[in-house]
C-alpha cells in the first residue's frame, strides 16, 4: 500500500493525475482544484508539519500556535505569553525550509480554552459551508482559520472573490473580525481564469 501510494504521489507531481488532498466542509476536493501548483502544496503542508512540530518542541504547552502555509508564506494564529516569546516563534518558523515569509498574527494572551477552541473549529466549518451554498467562487480557493472568533481568510483570488469571501465570513454568528491576508490576481490571469467556480460543477452542501 505504501509504494502505491508513493507512486499516485509521483504521478500527481509529474502533473499526471489529481490526488484528494482534503474535505472542504464534507466536498472532498483534489489538487487540481488548488490554484498552487501541486508541488506548492505539498512544500506548504511540510511547512505546516515542520514549523508546528519546532515550536512545540521548543515550548510545549507554554504557547498555542497554529500555522497555515500558503504560497510558501506562514501565518501564525494563537496566543504567546509575551513579546520575546512572540518573536522567537516568528524566528523558528522563519528558519522551517521553503518558508518565504511570515505573517505573524500572534496574540499575547493566555492560551485559549478547550471551549475556545472548539467555538473556533466550529466558525472556521460554518464559513465554508458558507462559501459553498453560495457559490460565489469555489470555495477550494480560500482557507479560513479562526482563532478567538478573528476569521483569517487566505489564498489566491479576484477582488471579487475577496469580496464575496469577507461578506460571507462576516455575517456567520460569532465572528469578531475578518482578516484578508490574500493574494490578489485578475480574472484574465491564468491562475485565476482557468479555475472559476463552475456553477454547473457545484458541489452539494453537507447535511
Amino acid at each position: 500500500m505504501r509504494v502505491a501510494a508513493l507512486a499516485i504521489l509521483g504521478a500527481a507531481l509529474a502533473g499526471c493525475l489529481p490526488v484528494v488532498v482534503g474535505t472542504g466542509a464534507g466536498v472532498a476536493y483534489t489538487t487540481l482544484e488548488d490554484r498552487r501548483p501541486t508541488g506548492v502544496q505539498l512544500e506548504d503542508n511540510g511547512i505546516e508539519q515542520r514549523a508546528s512540530a519546532r515550536i512545540h518542541d521548543r515550548y510545549g504547552d507554554k504557547v498555542h500556535v497554529n500555522v497555515t502555509s500558503y504560497g510558501h508564506t506562514a501565518t501564525l494564529t494563537g496566543e504567546v505569553p509575551d513579546a520575546p516569546t512572540r518573536e522567537d516563534v516568528e524566528r523558528v518558523a522563519r528558519a522551517v525550509p521553503n518558508v518565504r515569509g511570515i505573517n505573524n498574527e500572534l496574540e499575547i494572551a493566555a492560551n485559549a480554552s478547550l471551549t475556545s477552541r472548539a467555538s473556533d473549529s466550529l466558525i472556521t466549518s460554518q464559513v465554508k459551508a458558507r462559501f459553498i451554498d453560495a457559490a460565489k467562487f469555489n470555495a477550494v480557493h480560500v482557507k479560513v482559520v479562526t482563532e478567538a472568533g478573528v476569521v483569517f481568510l487566505l489564498g489566491t483570488v479576484t477582488e471579487r472573490e475577496a469580496d464575496d469571501a469577507v461578506e460571507l465570513a462576516r455575517i456567520n454568528a460569532g465572528v469578531r473580525k475578518v482578516v484578508k491576508l490574500f493574494g490578489i490576481c485578475q480574472p484574465t490571469d491564468a491562475v485565476c481564469a482557468k479555475k472559476a467556480l463552475d456553477p454547473a460543477q457545484r458541489p452539494a452542501s453537507p447535511r
